[in-house]
């Protein structure tokens, strides 16, 4: 799911209003409003050069008289570094004060500061009391992030009931993480009855706001048909625009569809471009897909040895089928030496982690192996995965 915070970003409130006529004395409210107007002016350039410096006096004039909009933006100023050496304490003092007065901005930078470690310890439950403050204030991003903590019984008890609940009311705020989420939950009937519609649905309104994640998941829906009949038209057009983006993701699953064709003539060598950018990433699905296509010569000259390097990075990232693959390619000499050990050291590993495949093929290495062979190969595999699967080949 999406991640819980975003980062504090400038914030100026109390956009300048009308002066008073000059004859009429200033009660002292009115002084640190335009006080507060006026630092908003030096702070965005208008109407005077920009200056972060008498933006920053101005503001904390303001926030002396106890003026909220002040408060918060000498907050954001000092978490900012603008106009001064950045100081967050200073930051949580003039938020503190703010948020105390009900401002919901500053409620849920207390709960950014509570949640992300910024300027105090990390508190999952001030965050979570934070962001209920400024949540019940209608306060968009606040409803996302308590949502988020609700689902994930972060700074007090699961309620995901709850989390559904302000996940809507952050969605209909236009927030696309917040619809993404919605998205994730009826997709998987977490908390709610799973609706592929409503899945589809809550995904669009993400995916059109340009979220890569939900582009996917969109386009996965589509491809796959789960629970319904598949489009490959629709899979692909949000497929191509998160991999626009460069997603990893959908740039795998755009070379599933061209090397499978669906929904585009079958072309290799356009999945092999696909896979190409995502394997470019890491992405392990990609590199494995590579190996095949080298090893089969599919879209590409047959080439074992680049079909091991492929293999090989995949499989040190945990791909199974990808170690089952190499595993072959060393019990048969393909690439690489013939190795015995190595080729069951990569089934062994690849069957402790549960692919069956991998158990037929330490089964048949193993006949061509002696005793002593087999205890190597067995504390090779130990060796290679107290490295986290560095293979030192």
């Amino acid at each position: 799911m999406n991640s819980l915070v975003e980062d504090l970003s400038m914030k100026q409130a109390g956009a300048p209003s009308a002066t008073l006529p000059a004859w009429e004395p200033a009660p002292a409210f009115d002084c640190a409003v335009a006080q507060n107007n006026l630092a908003f002016m030096y702070a965005n350039g208008l109407g005077v050069e920009q200056d972060y410096h008498e933006a920053l006096k101005w503001y904390g004039l303001a926030a002396q008289s106890g003026y909220e909009p002040a408060q918060l933006n000498l907050g954001v100023m000092y978490a900012q570094g603008q106009g001064v050496t950045q100081d967050l304490s200073q930051t949580l003092t003039w938020y503190q004060l703010a948020a105390a007065k009900g401002s919901a901005d500053a409620q849920y930078a207390l709960g950014v500061m509570y949640a992300t470690a910024k300027g105090v310890a990390q508190d999952d439950l001030q965050a979570r009391h934070w962001y209920t403050q400024a949540a019940n204030q209608g306060h968009a991003r606040s409803q996302f992030n308590l949502g988020f903590m609700l689902l994930n019984g972060l700074g007090g008890e699961r309620d995901e009931q709850q989390a559904t609940k302000w996940f809507e009311a952050a969605a209909d705020q236009a927030i696309a993480a917040a619809q993404y989420n919605l998205g994730v939950l009826f997709a998987s009937g977490r908390a709610v009855a799973q609706n592929r519609e409503q899945a589809l649905g809550w995904y669009r309104l993400a995916a059109e706001q340009g979220d890569t994640i939900a582009q996917v998941n969109l386009a996965l829906l589509y491809h796959t048909g789960q629970g319904g009949e598949p489009d490959f038209a629709l899979a692909l057009k949000w497929y191509h625009l998160a991999a626009a983006e460069g997603d990893a993701d959908a740039q795998f699953n755009l070379g599933v569809m061209h090397a499978n064709g669906q929904g585009v003539a079958q072309s290799y060598s356009q999945a092999l471009r696909w896979f190409e950018l995502a394997a470019a990433q890491g992405d392990r699905l990609a590199q494995h897909s590579l190996g095949l296509m080298y090893r089969g010569g599919h879209g590409v000259v047959q080439d074992y040895v680049e079909a091991v390097k492929w293999f090989r990075l995949s499989a040190a990232q945990g791909s199974t089928p990808a170690q089952v693959d190499l595993g072959w390619m060393y019990a048969n000499g393909q690439g690489t030496l013939q190795e015995y050990e190595r080729a069951h050291m990569w089934f062994n590993i690849a069957a402790a982690a549960g692919n069956h495949d991998a158990l037929n093929g330490r089964e048949l290495v193993a006949k061509q192996m002696t005793a002593q062979q087999i205890a190597q190969a067995q504390k090779m595999a130990r060796d290679c995965q107290k490295r986290n699967l560095v293979d030192l080949d």
